[in-house]
């Protein structure tokens, strides 16, 4: 299995230790199941003009998003070697508009997801907030979304969903709500242990790395704005807390972090391609 660290989005109107926060997707190379991906950042449409499908605030006010269609997953996947049809499958930590953009480039992958997030996002879509962090026109081509609810599985102290229709036993979805309602980590096994995309669960490494940690003043206003139950938000936080403490063989990193990305680009075992991405393999 081999796993390529995309970045998929740069938003100029947040900042991480004076980086801009980006999009961190992972492509997943499979011996059987094609190419996966775990979430798309902004799609090409969006990355050539956003405001007809972001709207006014996120393109212009509050994220601001880079306009470069070389960041879009689709265009780092051909850049890779890869066919963009091979992408059969999308797995996502959420719903909400930065991590679902370029689903419309891969019209013909399944797209897998928790059921109480895809309720939210498509039938129940309740409240202006609602709408605004899930805008139809991201789901107006009909995506094949297969969905899931906790199975009473556990993976390390946490409910998981470990049978993903058509992926390999190493992808697991872990809920953890309070971003979102629905909101998941994905959890991937690799050679040499667990890594963890964490999504939003959290924006500041401090969260989930020190005890009590809190995110820094510019990423905690953003996360109390958007979250969906505060405290589910926090408990989770402290629960990915005590899963790396007590467990050696789990890395993690969240969707939005500059310095996480930074990292996992240059732990890199496989050569360095002319591509924002870079790929580990394991």
């Amino acid at each position: 299995m081999k796993i390529y660290h995309l970045q998929c989005g740069v938003i100029k109107g947040l900042t991480y230790q004076n980086e801009h926060l980006i999009c961190h997707c992972l492509l997943i190379e499979t011996d059987n199941n094609g190419l996966v991906l775990v979430d798309t950042g902004l799609g090409y449409q969006d990355l050539i003009n956003p405001q007809p499908r972001f709207g006014f605030g996120f393109s212009h006010v509050y994220a601001k998003p880079e306009r470069d269609t070389y960041l879009s997953a689709v265009e780092q996947v051909k850049k890779l070697g890869f066919d963009p049809e091979d992408v059969k499958n999308i797995v996502l930590t959420h719903m909400d508009l930065d991590h679902v953009g370029g689903l419309v480039d891969f019209p013909n992958a399944k797209i897998h997801v928790h059921d109480v997030e895809y309720q939210t996002a498509i039938n129940e879509r309740n409240g202006l907030k609602t709408k605004m962090r899930y805008p139809k026109p991201f789901f107006a081509h009909n995506p094949k979304f297969i969905t899931y609810t906790e199975q009473g599985d556990s993976w390390k102290g946490f409910d998981a969903i470990q049978q993903l229709e058509g992926l390999p036993p190493e992808i697991l979805l872990i809920p953890t709500a309070g971003h979102s309602r629905g909101h998941t980590a994905v959890a991937v096994q690799t050679e040499t242990g667990w890594m963890v995309h964490a999504g939003d669960t959290y924006f500041d490494p401090a969260e989930v790395t020190q005890p009590n940690g809190i995110a820094k003043p510019g990423l905690a206003l953003f996360e109390w704005v958007n979250q969906w139950d505060k405290q589910k938000r926090i408990n989770n936080q402290h629960r990915l807390y005590d899963l790396l403490q007590n467990n050696p063989d789990v890395e993690m990193f969240c969707a939005h972090n500059p310095m996480e990305l930074h990292k996992w680009q240059n732990q890199s075992t496989l050569p360095k391609q002319r591509i924002i991405s870079h790929p580990s393999q394991f």
